[in-house]
Protein backbone atom coordinates (compact mmCIF):
# COMPACT_ATOMS: atom_id res chain seq x y z
CA UNK A 1 0.00 0.00 0.00
CA UNK A 2 1.52 3.13 -1.08
CA UNK A 3 1.53 6.46 0.93
CA UNK A 4 -1.12 8.43 -1.21
CA UNK A 5 -3.79 5.14 -0.71
CA UNK A 6 -2.92 5.19 2.68
CA UNK A 7 -3.94 8.59 3.37
CA UNK A 8 -6.76 8.15 1.02
CA UNK A 9 -8.06 5.35 3.61
CA UNK A 10 -7.23 7.62 6.80
CA UNK A 11 -9.86 10.15 4.95
CA UNK A 12 -12.23 7.73 4.69
CA UNK A 13 -12.47 6.50 7.95
CA UNK A 14 -12.19 10.39 9.40
CA UNK A 15 -15.22 11.33 7.01
CA UNK A 16 -18.94 10.70 8.47
CA UNK A 17 -20.89 9.11 6.08
CA UNK A 18 -24.11 7.78 8.23
CA UNK A 19 -26.92 6.29 5.34
CA UNK A 20 -28.54 9.20 3.89
CA UNK A 21 -25.99 11.92 4.66
CA UNK A 22 -23.15 10.47 2.33
CA UNK A 23 -22.67 13.95 0.61
CA UNK A 24 -18.72 14.43 2.82
CA UNK A 25 -17.25 11.27 1.92
CA UNK A 26 -18.31 10.85 -1.59
CA UNK A 27 -16.61 14.38 -2.50
CA UNK A 28 -13.19 12.65 -0.88
CA UNK A 29 -13.93 9.86 -3.34
CA UNK A 30 -14.32 12.12 -6.16
CA UNK A 31 -11.15 13.97 -5.38
CA UNK A 32 -9.68 10.92 -5.02
CA UNK A 33 -10.60 9.04 -8.30
CA UNK A 34 -10.59 11.95 -10.64
CA UNK A 35 -6.58 11.96 -11.61
CA UNK A 36 -6.85 8.22 -12.57
CA UNK A 37 -10.44 7.35 -13.58
CA UNK A 38 -12.00 8.06 -17.16
CA UNK A 39 -15.29 8.67 -16.14
CA UNK A 40 -16.41 10.24 -13.17
CA UNK A 41 -19.83 10.33 -12.35
CA UNK A 42 -22.39 10.93 -9.02
CA UNK A 43 -26.15 9.90 -9.77
CA UNK A 44 -29.16 11.58 -8.52
CA UNK A 45 -29.58 8.82 -5.66
CA UNK A 46 -25.42 9.95 -4.39
CA UNK A 47 -23.52 7.16 -5.75
CA UNK A 48 -20.48 8.32 -7.14
CA UNK A 49 -19.14 5.64 -10.36
CA UNK A 50 -15.70 5.98 -11.54
CA UNK A 51 -15.08 3.90 -14.39
CA UNK A 52 -12.22 2.86 -16.62
CA UNK A 53 -11.80 1.44 -20.33
CA UNK A 54 -15.83 2.69 -20.43
CA UNK A 55 -16.43 1.72 -24.21
CA UNK A 56 -15.18 -1.94 -23.87
CA UNK A 57 -18.32 -4.46 -24.28
CA UNK A 58 -17.87 -6.37 -21.22
CA UNK A 59 -18.73 -4.42 -17.91
CA UNK A 60 -17.71 -5.08 -14.70
CA UNK A 61 -18.71 -3.24 -11.47
CA UNK A 62 -16.66 -3.48 -8.13
CA UNK A 63 -19.32 -2.00 -5.34
CA UNK A 64 -18.48 -0.89 -2.13
CA UNK A 65 -20.52 0.82 0.24
CA UNK A 66 -19.58 4.45 1.83
CA UNK A 67 -22.38 4.40 4.49
CA UNK A 68 -22.66 3.65 7.98
CA UNK A 69 -24.54 3.12 10.73
CA UNK A 70 -25.18 6.26 12.53
CA UNK A 71 -28.10 8.00 14.35
CA UNK A 72 -30.75 10.99 13.55
CA UNK A 73 -31.94 13.46 16.04
CA UNK A 74 -35.34 13.22 16.71
CA UNK A 75 -36.27 15.43 19.56
CA UNK A 76 -34.38 18.04 22.11
CA UNK A 77 -36.07 18.31 25.51
CA UNK A 78 -36.32 21.37 27.88
CA UNK A 79 -33.32 20.71 29.75
CA UNK A 80 -30.95 20.48 26.09
CA UNK A 81 -30.75 16.75 26.27
CA UNK A 82 -30.95 15.89 22.68
CA UNK A 83 -32.88 12.30 21.81
CA UNK A 84 -32.21 10.11 18.54
CA UNK A 85 -33.23 7.18 16.77
CA UNK A 86 -30.94 4.74 15.14
CA UNK A 87 -29.71 4.61 11.47
CA UNK A 88 -29.21 1.14 10.93
CA UNK A 89 -28.55 -2.03 12.93
CA UNK A 90 -27.11 -1.01 16.06
CA UNK A 91 -27.04 -2.81 19.41
CA UNK A 92 -27.39 -0.49 22.00
CA UNK A 93 -25.47 -1.93 24.39
CA UNK A 94 -22.32 -0.36 22.08
CA UNK A 95 -23.76 3.30 22.84
CA UNK A 96 -23.25 3.66 26.46
CA UNK A 97 -20.83 5.99 27.69
CA UNK A 98 -19.76 6.62 23.76
CA UNK A 99 -18.12 10.16 22.40
CA UNK A 100 -20.28 10.98 19.62
CA UNK A 101 -20.09 13.69 16.95
CA UNK A 102 -23.72 15.50 15.67
CA UNK A 103 -23.14 17.02 12.10
CA UNK A 104 -25.09 20.35 12.41
CA UNK A 105 -26.05 22.72 9.58
CA UNK A 106 -23.16 25.01 11.10
CA UNK A 107 -20.32 22.90 11.90
CA UNK A 108 -19.83 19.33 14.15
CA UNK A 109 -20.93 18.97 17.13
CA UNK A 110 -19.38 17.18 20.76
CA UNK A 111 -21.50 15.12 22.30
CA UNK A 112 -21.48 12.27 24.90
CA UNK A 113 -23.93 9.55 24.85
CA UNK A 114 -24.86 7.84 28.17
CA UNK A 115 -27.46 6.50 30.87
CA UNK A 116 -27.58 7.25 34.16
CA UNK A 117 -24.79 5.65 36.80
CA UNK A 118 -24.93 1.84 37.55
CA UNK A 119 -24.91 3.48 41.37
CA UNK A 120 -28.39 4.70 40.31
CA UNK A 121 -30.25 1.81 38.69
CA UNK A 122 -32.42 -0.39 40.32
CA UNK A 123 -31.58 -4.55 40.61
CA UNK A 124 -34.09 -4.87 37.89
CA UNK A 125 -32.74 -1.95 35.33
CA UNK A 126 -29.18 -3.41 35.87
CA UNK A 127 -30.48 -7.25 34.40
CA UNK A 128 -31.78 -5.43 31.55
CA UNK A 129 -30.70 -4.58 27.81
CA UNK A 130 -30.66 -0.95 27.94
CA UNK A 131 -33.25 0.59 25.38
CA UNK A 132 -32.45 3.40 23.30
CA UNK A 133 -35.08 5.27 24.44
CA UNK A 134 -33.29 5.37 27.76
CA UNK A 135 -29.73 7.31 26.44
CA UNK A 136 -30.04 10.61 25.51
CA UNK A 137 -27.19 13.52 23.55
CA UNK A 138 -25.56 15.56 26.12
CA UNK A 139 -23.96 18.78 24.22
CA UNK A 140 -23.35 20.25 27.53
CA UNK A 141 -26.19 22.99 26.68
CA UNK A 142 -27.76 24.72 29.32
CA UNK A 143 -31.30 24.72 28.25
CA UNK A 144 -33.37 23.66 24.82
CA UNK A 145 -32.87 27.35 23.33
CA UNK A 146 -29.27 26.97 23.17
CA UNK A 147 -29.31 23.09 22.06
CA UNK A 148 -31.54 24.51 19.21
CA UNK A 149 -30.14 27.39 18.00
CA UNK A 150 -26.78 24.76 17.11
CA UNK A 151 -28.98 21.59 16.19
CA UNK A 152 -32.24 20.74 14.32
CA UNK A 153 -34.05 17.51 14.16
CA UNK A 154 -32.92 15.27 11.23
CA UNK A 155 -29.29 16.31 12.29
CA UNK A 156 -27.15 12.95 11.65
CA UNK A 157 -25.01 12.08 14.45
CA UNK A 158 -21.89 9.18 14.23
CA UNK A 159 -19.32 7.92 16.75
CA UNK A 160 -16.50 10.08 16.91
CA UNK A 161 -14.10 9.04 14.29
CA UNK A 162 -10.43 7.89 14.68
CA UNK A 163 -8.19 5.79 13.21
CA UNK A 164 -5.78 3.62 14.99
CA UNK A 165 -2.85 1.50 13.75
CA UNK A 166 -2.23 -1.96 16.51
CA UNK A 167 0.55 -4.14 16.13
CA UNK A 168 0.81 -7.10 13.27
CA UNK A 169 -0.62 -4.12 10.72
CA UNK A 170 -3.95 -4.10 12.33
CA UNK A 171 -6.07 -1.18 12.21
CA UNK A 172 -9.22 -0.33 14.41
CA UNK A 173 -11.87 2.48 13.62
CA UNK A 174 -15.39 3.16 13.49
CA UNK A 175 -16.99 2.34 9.60
CA UNK A 176 -14.39 -0.34 9.02
CA UNK A 177 -17.64 -1.28 7.57
CA UNK A 178 -17.20 -0.44 4.77
CA UNK A 179 -15.14 2.19 3.80
CA UNK A 180 -12.12 -0.61 3.97
CA UNK A 181 -14.55 -2.60 1.06
CA UNK A 182 -14.94 1.35 -0.52
CA UNK A 183 -10.76 1.68 -0.23
CA UNK A 184 -10.84 -1.99 -2.15
CA UNK A 185 -12.80 -0.63 -5.02
CA UNK A 186 -11.06 2.13 -5.25
CA UNK A 187 -7.62 0.87 -5.43
CA UNK A 188 -8.65 -1.82 -7.47
CA UNK A 189 -9.97 0.30 -10.55
CA UNK A 190 -6.29 2.31 -10.16
CA UNK A 191 -4.39 -0.57 -9.91
CA UNK A 192 -5.89 -2.29 -13.01
CA UNK A 193 -5.52 1.30 -15.27
CA UNK A 194 -1.99 0.77 -14.88
CA UNK A 195 -2.59 -2.34 -16.77
CA UNK A 196 -3.78 -3.16 -20.23
CA UNK A 197 -7.79 -3.46 -19.92
CA UNK A 198 -10.47 -5.46 -21.83
CA UNK A 199 -13.09 -4.95 -20.57
CA UNK A 200 -15.49 -1.60 -18.98
CA UNK A 201 -14.27 -1.54 -15.34
CA UNK A 202 -16.49 0.21 -12.75
CA UNK A 203 -15.91 1.12 -9.37
CA UNK A 204 -19.02 2.39 -7.21
CA UNK A 205 -18.90 4.12 -3.66
CA UNK A 206 -22.41 3.01 -3.53
CA UNK A 207 -25.21 4.85 -0.79
CA UNK A 208 -27.37 3.06 1.70
CA UNK A 209 -26.45 -0.12 1.90
CA UNK A 210 -26.95 -0.05 6.01
CA UNK A 211 -31.14 0.63 5.71
CA UNK A 212 -31.87 -1.66 2.51
CA UNK A 213 -28.89 -2.26 -0.28
CA UNK A 214 -30.47 1.25 -2.03
CA UNK A 215 -27.55 2.39 -3.47
CA UNK A 216 -26.07 -0.95 -5.31
CA UNK A 217 -29.90 -1.32 -6.70
CA UNK A 218 -29.74 2.22 -8.43
CA UNK A 219 -26.21 2.00 -9.65
CA UNK A 220 -26.59 -1.29 -11.11
CA UNK A 221 -29.61 -0.91 -13.28
CA UNK A 222 -27.75 2.53 -14.91
CA UNK A 223 -24.49 0.47 -15.41
CA UNK A 224 -26.28 -2.68 -16.10
CA UNK A 225 -22.90 -4.53 -15.69
CA UNK A 226 -22.41 -8.10 -16.58
CA UNK A 227 -20.74 -9.22 -13.66
CA UNK A 228 -20.46 -7.67 -10.14
CA UNK A 229 -18.43 -7.92 -7.46
CA UNK A 230 -19.48 -6.62 -4.22
CA UNK A 231 -16.90 -5.84 -1.26
CA UNK A 232 -17.85 -6.09 2.35
CA UNK A 233 -16.84 -6.98 5.26
CA UNK A 234 -16.94 -10.05 6.96
CA UNK A 235 -16.94 -11.26 10.77
CA UNK A 236 -13.64 -12.75 12.03
CA UNK A 237 -14.36 -15.60 13.87
CA UNK A 238 -10.20 -15.37 15.25
CA UNK A 239 -11.56 -14.00 18.71
CA UNK A 240 -13.59 -15.17 21.57
CA UNK A 241 -17.42 -16.73 21.60
CA UNK A 242 -18.09 -16.85 18.25
CA UNK A 243 -19.14 -20.26 16.91
CA UNK A 244 -17.05 -21.36 13.86
CA UNK A 245 -19.33 -24.15 13.17
CA UNK A 246 -21.37 -21.58 11.29
CA UNK A 247 -19.76 -19.06 10.48
CA UNK A 248 -17.03 -20.97 9.48
CA UNK A 249 -12.49 -20.53 10.52
CA UNK A 250 -12.14 -16.53 9.01
CA UNK A 251 -8.58 -15.28 10.83
CA UNK A 252 -7.60 -11.80 10.20
CA UNK A 253 -4.39 -11.02 8.82
CA UNK A 254 -4.81 -14.25 6.10
CA UNK A 255 -6.36 -12.72 3.25
CA UNK A 256 -9.84 -11.50 1.67
CA UNK A 257 -12.39 -13.90 2.09
CA UNK A 258 -14.36 -15.38 -1.48
CA UNK A 259 -17.72 -16.73 -1.04
CA UNK A 260 -19.56 -19.42 -2.14
CA UNK A 261 -23.32 -20.19 -2.22
CA UNK A 262 -26.36 -19.44 -4.14
CA UNK A 263 -26.18 -15.68 -4.48
CA UNK A 264 -22.72 -16.23 -6.14
CA UNK A 265 -22.11 -17.02 -9.79
CA UNK A 266 -19.92 -19.99 -9.31
CA UNK A 267 -17.65 -19.03 -12.92
CA UNK A 268 -17.43 -15.78 -10.80
CA UNK A 269 -16.07 -17.40 -7.90
CA UNK A 270 -13.84 -19.74 -9.55
CA UNK A 271 -12.31 -17.10 -11.49
CA UNK A 272 -11.39 -15.24 -8.41
CA UNK A 273 -10.05 -18.35 -6.64
CA UNK A 274 -8.09 -19.26 -9.75
CA UNK A 275 -6.58 -15.49 -10.22
CA UNK A 276 -5.98 -15.70 -6.35
CA UNK A 277 -3.95 -18.74 -7.14
CA UNK A 278 -1.97 -17.75 -10.12
CA UNK A 279 -0.70 -14.24 -8.65
CA UNK A 280 -0.37 -15.89 -4.87
CA UNK A 281 -2.75 -13.76 -2.99
CA UNK A 282 -3.47 -15.46 0.12
CA UNK A 283 -7.16 -16.00 0.37
CA UNK A 284 -9.78 -17.84 2.32
CA UNK A 285 -13.08 -19.18 1.76
CA UNK A 286 -16.70 -18.84 3.55
CA UNK A 287 -20.10 -20.25 2.20
CA UNK A 288 -23.38 -18.64 2.58
CA UNK A 289 -27.13 -20.87 1.69
CA UNK A 290 -28.95 -17.79 1.53
CA UNK A 291 -29.13 -14.18 -0.57
CA UNK A 292 -26.45 -12.24 1.45
CA UNK A 293 -27.14 -9.04 3.62
CA UNK A 294 -24.99 -7.16 1.31
CA UNK A 295 -24.74 -5.57 -2.27
CA UNK A 296 -23.90 -8.80 -3.78
CA UNK A 297 -27.58 -9.57 -3.34
CA UNK A 298 -29.30 -6.76 -5.65
CA UNK A 299 -26.93 -7.02 -7.78
CA UNK A 300 -27.54 -10.26 -8.63
CA UNK A 301 -30.83 -9.85 -9.58
CA UNK A 302 -30.37 -6.29 -11.66
CA UNK A 303 -32.37 -6.50 -14.39
CA UNK A 304 -32.24 -10.03 -15.96
CA UNK A 305 -29.41 -10.93 -13.86
CA UNK A 306 -25.50 -10.17 -12.92
CA UNK A 307 -22.68 -12.70 -12.72
CA UNK A 308 -21.85 -11.71 -8.60
CA UNK A 309 -19.30 -12.24 -6.73
CA UNK A 310 -18.55 -11.50 -3.15
CA UNK A 311 -15.16 -10.82 -1.56
CA UNK A 312 -14.82 -10.00 2.17
CA UNK A 313 -12.58 -8.64 4.34
CA UNK A 314 -12.10 -10.32 8.06
CA UNK A 315 -13.83 -7.64 10.65
CA UNK A 316 -13.74 -7.73 14.12
CA UNK A 317 -16.66 -5.88 16.53
CA UNK A 318 -18.44 -4.95 13.53
CA UNK A 319 -20.76 -2.30 14.18
CA UNK A 320 -18.74 -1.11 17.03
CA UNK A 321 -16.45 1.82 17.24
CA UNK A 322 -13.12 -0.27 17.87
CA UNK A 323 -14.21 -2.07 14.35
CA UNK A 324 -10.76 -3.95 13.72
CA UNK A 325 -9.34 -5.54 9.97
CA UNK A 326 -5.84 -5.87 8.72
CA UNK A 327 -4.51 -3.43 6.44
CA UNK A 328 -2.86 -6.31 4.41
CA UNK A 329 -6.14 -7.89 3.37
CA UNK A 330 -7.32 -4.79 1.99
CA UNK A 331 -4.12 -4.50 0.24
CA UNK A 332 -4.44 -8.09 -0.90
CA UNK A 333 -7.94 -7.42 -1.41
CA UNK A 334 -7.59 -4.91 -4.23
CA UNK A 335 -4.78 -6.76 -5.76
CA UNK A 336 -7.39 -9.68 -6.39
CA UNK A 337 -9.75 -7.50 -8.04
CA UNK A 338 -7.31 -5.39 -10.25
CA UNK A 339 -5.89 -8.88 -11.14
CA UNK A 340 -9.11 -10.46 -11.48
CA UNK A 341 -10.52 -7.42 -14.10
CA UNK A 342 -7.31 -7.56 -16.36
CA UNK A 343 -7.52 -11.47 -16.82
CA UNK A 344 -11.08 -10.84 -18.30
CA UNK A 345 -11.60 -10.64 -21.92
CA UNK A 346 -14.49 -9.68 -23.79
CA UNK A 347 -15.41 -13.55 -24.97
CA UNK A 348 -15.97 -14.75 -21.42
CA UNK A 349 -18.80 -16.29 -20.69
CA UNK A 350 -20.33 -16.39 -17.40
CA UNK A 351 -23.60 -18.72 -18.08
CA UNK A 352 -23.58 -21.36 -15.55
Amino acid sequence: MDASAKQFLIRLLETPSPSGYEERIQKVVREYVKSFADEVSTDFHGNVIACKNPKAKLRVMLAGHCDQIGMLVTQIDDNGFIYAQTIGGWDSQQLIGQRMVIWAEGGPIPAVIARKPIHLLTDEERRQVVKLEDLWLDIGAKNKKEAAELIKVGDPVTLNLGYQEMRNNLANAPGMDDRTGLWVVIEALRRAGQGKLNCALYAVSTVQEEIGLRGAQTSAFSIDPHVGIAVDVTHATDCPTIDRRQQGEIGIGKGPVIFRGPNMNRIVTQKLMDTAAAKDIPFQRSATGRATPNDANVMQINRAGVATGLVAIPNRYMHSAVEVISLDDIDRAANLLAEFALSLTADDDFTP
